[in-house]
């Protein structure tokens, strides 16, 4: 009997060797013992709702009414829903054919991306083409829609930060291409060399890969690095030489806790630099309402702008959009929600200030005290997290741990991480998921718990951590790193 579409040995090969961490062996053993009624601290993805970030009150009350339309009809409106959110919700309501409840535009209603378009021009003071603007289902899906128009086969490389998003690697393996990785330098801050992206590409050549596009997180995931002017021209300058279009994942452009290394954006400065970059090297630009102060994950809204990219490719990219008919509707009103905020004057302004400026202040903290957390614990060191919402330490086993992970059957910061997760509930993601230089082993976790809670939770980590290493040191010089 052969065996039938469906059974596993039939299946799509390049779907098997997908990985994604971030939901992987680590989030269903949490899931696990969550149902057994061990109390479990989710910090393995970044979903601030999850963990107790309150939705910002404005763009809720004004998409419940795009939801709920016949409230706008009830004589009592007033009581309950401020001025500006009431015409707020008329404005988008009459932006659409039929409410919510009908298809959009495919690429997104225009009127939608030309808030984008209007919000892009404020920030880097250059203009922006609503035509070059498509409002998507979350940035994830914006990244996989590009990559898959870049991506032919095994030979298209995609150069790729390690540390990364396994999103990227993910992406890259289910459609059939090869990721190139340049490894980010911790010691550094987790700065970008250029020197290590010439070797990265002079070795991808030489491998026989046709290197076709370079992704930069920034601010990082899982990294948290912020990267500096100097940077991003560096990187556009390689891309121009090399011929390659760069994808700038600026998701968390919001999240800024250091003030001497605030987010610019890589369109900024390819327009900064002018002719003939400004003019020939291709960038697509990512942004999201599922970080920032809205932390809307669950919204799924997201938007890719392009630059130089050709009318014809421009096209194809749309009849691809069409095939999926539309974004989702409610999506795009909290992009245009997060990008066009209330303004000075509006009743609601000082709320929506008081309320988003709470939320990152809040972060800020909660950064320095997992940063200074980590650092107190025995073999352990990390960065401290310039942006975005992630801490990525570094971790030192001793060569007990090592091969009793390896006994085990399981990768060393597997090991350690899910011996975390038992002892203590806090569910984090291994850096081998991410990527990582050999021998070196980190996790991912995010700092979204509860400020409140979150000394408690670094001397549940620190107890933990320390009793390990006691358990597996021994004792020759592996008290700290």
């Amino acid at each position: 009997m052969p065996p039938k579409p469906l059974d596993y040995e039939s299946i799509n090969e390049n779907v098997k060797k997908a990985q994604y961490a971030v939901r992987g062996e680590l989030y269903l053993r949490a899931t696990e013992l969550q149902k057994e009624g061990k109390k479990i601290i989710f910090t393995n993805v970044g979903n601030p709702h999850a963990l107790g970030q309150k939705p910002l009150t404005f763009p809720r009350q004004v998409v419940a009414l795009c939801q709920a339309p016949f409230l706008l009809d009830d004589p009592n409106v007033g009581l309950l829903f401020p001025a500006d959110a009431i015409a707020r919700a008329k404005q988008y309501l009459s932006f659409t054919s039929g409410g919510l409840g009908a298809y959009s535009d495919s690429r997104g209603t225009p009127a939608v991306r030309k808030e984008v378009a209007e919000f892009i021009q404020r920030r880097d003071g250059y203009p922006s083409d609503p035509e070059f603007i498509y409002l998507t289902d979350g940035a994830s899906k914006a990244v996989m829609q590009i990559l898959n128009t870049i991506i032919r086969g095994e030979v298209d490389g995609i150069m790729v930060p390690v540390p990364q998003y396994p999103l990227y690697s993910a992406t890259i393996a289910l459609l059939g291409g090869t990721l190139v990785p340049y490894y980010l330098e911790e010691t550094a801050n987790w700065g970008l060399d250029t020197n290590e992206l010439r070797r990265s590409v002079r070795e991808a050549r030489y491998k026989g890969l046709h290197v076709k596009a370079m992704v930069i997180i920034n601010p990082g995931n899982p990294t948290g690095q912020c990267l500096s002017e100097e940077n991003l021209r560096e990187v556009l300058q390689f891309c121009y030489e090399e011929n390659l279009v760069l994808l700038g994942d600026e998701v968390y452009q919001t999240n800024i806790y250091q003030d001497e290394r605030p987010f610019i954006s890589a369109k900024k400065v390819l327009m900064d630099i002018g002719p003939p970059l400004s003019k020939e090297v291709q960038l697509v630009s990512f942004h999201s309402v599922s970080k920032g102060y809205f932390g809307e994950c669950g919204q799924r809204g997201g938007y890719f702008e392009m630059t130089n990219i050709p009318p014809e490719t421009v096209d194809e990219i749309y009849k691809v959009a069409s095939i999926s008919l539309s974004p989702n509707v409610p999506a795009q009103i909290f992009m245009g929600l997060m990008i066009n905020p209330p303004k000075p004057g509006d009743i609601s302004y000082d709320r929506f200030v008081r309320e988003s400026k709470g939320v990152l202040e809040s972060l800020r903290r909660r950064a320095r005290i997992m940063t200074d957390g980590f650092n107190s614990c025995r073999n352990v060191v990390c960065n401290f997290t310039e942006g975005a919402m992630y801490s990525f330490p570094q971790i030192k086993l001793p060569p007990k741990a090592l091969e009793t992970a390896k006994q085990a059957g399981k990768a060393a910061d597997v090991y350690y991480c899910l011996k975390l997760l038992e002892a203590t509930g806090i569910s984090t993601v291994p850096g081998s998921g991410f990527g990582q230089k050999e021998g070196v082993f980190h996790l991912r976790t995010t700092i979204l718990p509860a400020e409140e809670e979150m000394p408690a939770i670094m001397d549940s980590f620190k107890k933990f951590n320390d009793d390990f290493m006691e358990q597996y040191d021994d004792h020759r010089g592996y008290s700290r790193l």
